[in-house]
């Protein structure tokens, strides 16, 4: 019997559903359950064909757990490793590098520094900062956020040096991005399920507030372009769940935030149409990668010194992407678009007609249509 684990905190409403749809399909050979763990033992593997994690960015005990079990052969979502080292800076530099729309940004140093840290620690920091500069390239008013967090914490609107000032002076010992205002018109949370299916959900970033579909629609083509940089952004990033924020401006569609792996699920959140969407979504994706999925632990150089009859079966992607980072990632961004269109034919299963719900109707869950006749919080 193969077991899907869900490990989670506060949340009440997605991990109870997610675990009743599961069992609910009475799947033969698969069932699921919330997670249950005590102290680690180094020759104990965890005994989850697959884990979903939604809380161990928050717990270092868990993230530790997870990584073992990844090492014993559990699908992870998402990969605990990746998750680890990942942020948000680093995200919009790839998307600069992938031809994606991002707001102009810039890497702050840290207000203050834990103890210890001296001015003998900090001799290849430029001091003072150039404010002015820094202003004159992102313009104002600028969104003040940390370089890796969520849930809205820390983040400031400013309209002014002094504003800033004031609000850097109270970041303490977070790293923070400075970043371009994209005063928008439409705007929209995209949930990404498996690197393959998309739910594009307007929302209202002022109030927190996702939106009907039917009553927010968005031109074809626009909608089309934020399924396609969802979708290479995920398959970039390797994220088997994730969302992906984008703001609208003048017809192009900025990536606001795209690093969410545990992302927005309950039910008095995303309402219940979307709710809906998202369990079925996360529930095949879960049974198929407890039946069919490579092992976490195959993505990882340290499996192929460990495991050498298996050497052969390292993902070909995992392969590809590697080859072409060599080449240089200049290559990379010129071809992204073709690339991701050829990868998304692949991964992508055709869309079975079924009666949608009325307010999530429309939903995309595959690759956009072309747009050319005959071919192609901040």
């Amino acid at each position: 019997m193969k077991k899907i684990g869900v490990l989670f905190g506060m949340e009440n409403s997605f991990p109870g559903a997610l675990v009743e749809h599961i069992n609910a399909r009475n799947i033969d050979g698969v069932t699921a359950e919330f997670v249950e763990t005590s102290a680690v033992h180094l020759d104990k593997p965890a005994p989850y064909a697959v884990i979903v994690d939604r809380i161990s960015h928050d717990i270092p005990f868990y993230r530790a757990y997870l990584k073992h079990a990844a090492l014993n052969g559990t699908v992870i979502i998402n990969n605990p490793f990746w998750w680890s080292a990942d942020d948000k800076f680093f995200n919009y530099s790839l998307a600069t590098k992938l031809g994606v729309a991002v707001p102009k940004t810039v890497l702050l140093p840290q207000k203050s520094y834990k103890d210890g840290v001296t001015d003998a620690s900090l001799r290849n920091l430029k001091f003072p900062l150039d404010w002015d500069e820094i202003i004159e390239h992102i313009g104002m008013p600028a969104i003040l956020k940390p370089f890796d967090g969520g849930g809205w914490r820390d983040v400031y609107k400013v309209h002014s040096k002094e504003e800033l000032w004031q609000a850097y002076d109270r970041t303490g010992t977070l790293c923070m991005t400075l970043q371009e205002f994209i005063d928008f018109k439409e705007y929209v949370r995209c949930y990404c399920v498996a690197k393959k299916n998309v739910l594009v959900m307007p929302y209202d970033p002022h109030n927190r507030k996702y939106l009907p579909r039917e009553e927010n629609p968005l031109p074809q083509e626009l909608e089309d372009r934020i399924v396609r940089d969802t979708l290479l952004l995920n398959e970039v990033l390797g994220y088997d769940l994730n969302t992906v924020e984008f703001a609208m401006r003048d017809g192009i569609p900025y990536a606001i935030d795209f690093m969410n792996p545990a992302p927005d699920a309950d039910i008095w959140s995303v309402t219940e149409p979307y709710f809906e969407w998202i369990v079925e979504s996360v529930a095949k994706m879960l049974v198929d990668y407890a039946k069919h999925s490579t092992p976490t632990a195959r993505y990882h150089r340290w499996n192929r010194l460990l495991n050498q009859d298996g050497a052969q079966d390292f993902p070909a992607v995992a392969g590809a992407l590697a080859h072409d980072i060599v080449k240089g990632v200049e290559q990379v961004a010129q071809s992204a678009s073709d690339m991701i269109s050829e990868a998304i034919e692949q991964i992508t299963e055709p869309v079975k007609a079924r009666k949608a719900r009325k307010a999530t109707e429309g939903a995309r869950t595959t690759r956009p249509r072309s747009t050319k006749k005959g071919s192609d919080k901040s």
